[in-house]
């Protein structure tokens, strides 16, 4: 075998090796933080709801299945402004994403310019998720549904990007919700858009 091509099959197991401790690391790391909320249980809740409601022909059966839905809403927001002031306070070595969409070894580290801080990002989603829980945004049930879950699906996003790469988020969140990348920073509150994209696109 030519040493160069020795040398290339090395580099790439190596950093094969190093992306898949690093992922497990964040992913390890997202999963024990998640564990003590009931957070994914409620967004469920909220989109079964939400298109059950939706797809409800009467007008008071609509307004019933909104109005009791309202509870789940504020019990998801009151869970993950907790979760976000529980990350906030990790390591800042431990919480930084690379803005490239695809994984690189150790960029986050060598690179600390090209990265944002995922504590910054849930912090600016429990904003958004306040906002749209809360009555702060649209008026209307749909409104307010449309947006709250624009501003879930842009923090599931976030999640996988930090355990995976930007490339990868977005394809699971198309396969996922039918909806591009494109599409859920489109839909979500202006401030919430505004922020993001300063922390991501610097």
């Amino acid at each position: 075998m030519e040493p160069f091509l020795l040398l290339m099959i090395l580099v790439a197991t190596a950093a094969w090796w190093h992306k898949a401790q690093d992922q497990g690391r964040r992913i390890a790391l997202l999963a024990r933080q998640l564990g003590h909320y009931q957070i994914e249980k409620h967004m469920e809740t909220l989109t079964q709801g939400y298109l059950r409601a939706l797809g409800e022909a009467d007008a008071q059966r609509r307004e019933q299945v909104w109005a009791l839905l309202q509870s789940t809403e504020q019990a998801l927001d009151a869970e993950f402004s907790r979760f976000a002031a529980d990350f906030a306070r990790l390591d800042g070595e431990l919480t930084r994403v690379s803005r490239l969409p695809l994984y690189l070894p150790l960029l986050t580290r060598l690179l600390p310019q090209a990265t944002f801080d995922m504590r910054q990002a849930l912090a600016l989603h429990a904003a958004g998720i306040h906002r749209a829980a809360s009555g702060a945004g649209p008026a209307s049930y749909r409104d307010r549904a449309f947006m709250l879950s624009a501003e879930l699906f842009l923090m599931q996003h976030s999640c996988h990007w930090f355990c995976k790469s930007k490339l990868v988020a977005s394809a699971r969140l198309l396969a996922r919700h039918q909806t591009s990348y494109d599409q859920v920073l489109a839909a979500v509150s202006s401030q919430t858009q505004a922020a993001y994209l300063a922390l991501v696109a610097r």
